[in-house]
């Protein structure tokens, strides 16, 4: 890791109880480098009985909006959580779970039902029973792997926003319902068109259910420590900073030894690779959406070294800054 000194204009006791929203500062970190990469979409039309078993996926996120009607959502370890028209229920890393009328239902497979669900397409499932209706839009969400950092996949496995919840939020409501609208309009540009929406509606459900998380610090572990917390807002805003461990753990008020192992547990990375995570990220972040000169990136992303640079580049993306800025495939 990079070597220096630190920044000692704050002089907020790490080991007070956060400050006011600090919480919040760190909830959004989880919001910033999240960017999809490709969407499948698909509409249910299905009457009880009905049951349809999902697989987890990985790095996608999964979204499913009750436009009509009820179901049901259930797993392994966790009570079921029942939806009703209106409700948005969103699965940040993609969590293997059953939707159906009932609880208790077996399942079909989802691939049995949707054999093929390539990014950038749609689908439909329709199930004919005897029973009450119901329609659901659904999404596959799939996000650049190396943008999910140990914090990302430290959520809850599903996180539900309620109607009343959704109308308070209006433009995701409108944006979900012309999502879920059977003539959607259709053109030009969009496969574009839709995936920026979707990635608009994730951003927009998550912000309200982050902000739960906030004033709940025990639905998430990693609010309960005031020093790992700070770690986490300083190495995702000053990440040009020249951190070590060191003087990560010194700004923070704890020794190496019980910073480190409060980090890995808490967190689920190491500091070291947290920090280089989000290193890249930026740096991808200014290959695509900048034309600052290749030179520039590593004074940019905290590297002292062009070199060193380069080859923590290619070892986390399977690339070279060149190559991906020609948008050369990106290694998860």
């Amino acid at each position: 890791m990079e070597t220096v000194g630190t920044d000692r204009h704050d002089q907020h006791d790490p080991l007070d109880p956060p400050r006011e929203g600090e919480h919040e500062d760190l909830l959004s970190e989880l919001l910033k480098p999240l960017r999809l990469t490709g969407v499948f979409d698909s509409r249910w039309h299905v009457r009880a009985p009905w049951a349809i078993e999902g697989d987890a996926e990985r790095s996608c996120a999964v979204l499913h909006y009750v436009v009509e009607g009820d179901c049901w959502i259930t797993t392994d370890d966790e009570a079921p959580l029942e939806l009703h028209a209106g409700d948005l229920v969103v699965f940040p890393t993609g969590a293997a779970h059953r939707l159906s009328d009932r609880p208790e239902r077996q399942g079909v497979p989802l691939k049995a039902v949707l054999p093929e669900r390539q990014p950038g397409t749609s689908g439909e499932i329709v199930i004919d029973g005897s029973g009450p209706e119901s329609r659901l839009l659904c999404a596959g969400l799939h996000y650049d792997a190396s943008a999910a950092t140990g914090l990302y996949t430290s959520l809850p496995w599903a996180l539900v926003l309620d109607g009343p919840q959704v109308d308070r939020e209006p433009l995701l409501r409108d944006t979900l319902r012309l999502l879920a609208a059977p003539d959607r309009p259709v053109g030009p540009g969009d496969r574009l068109i839709t995936l920026r929406a979707f990635e608009m509606a994730l951003v927009l459900a998550l912000r309200p259910l982050l902000r739960e998380l906030a004033g709940n610090p025990a639905s998430l572990p990693l609010l309960r420590h005031p020093g790992i917390s700070r770690a986490v807002i300083m190495m995702a805003t000053r990440f040009a900073e020249p951190w070590t461990i060191d003087t990560l753990a010194r700004e923070v008020g704890m020794s190496r030894s019980a910073f480190t192992a409060a980090f890995r547990d808490l967190v689920g990375d190491s500091p070291a690779r947290y920090l280089a995570g989000r290193r890249m990220q930026e740096a991808g972040r200014l290959l695509t959406e900048t034309s600052l000169p290749q030179s520039a990136l590593p004074a940019r992303v905290g590297y002292r070294s062009a070199v060193g640079f380069h080859l923590a580049f290619r070892k986390w993306f399977g690339v070279t800054p060149g190559e991906y800025r020609a948008g050369e495939v990106r290694a998860a």
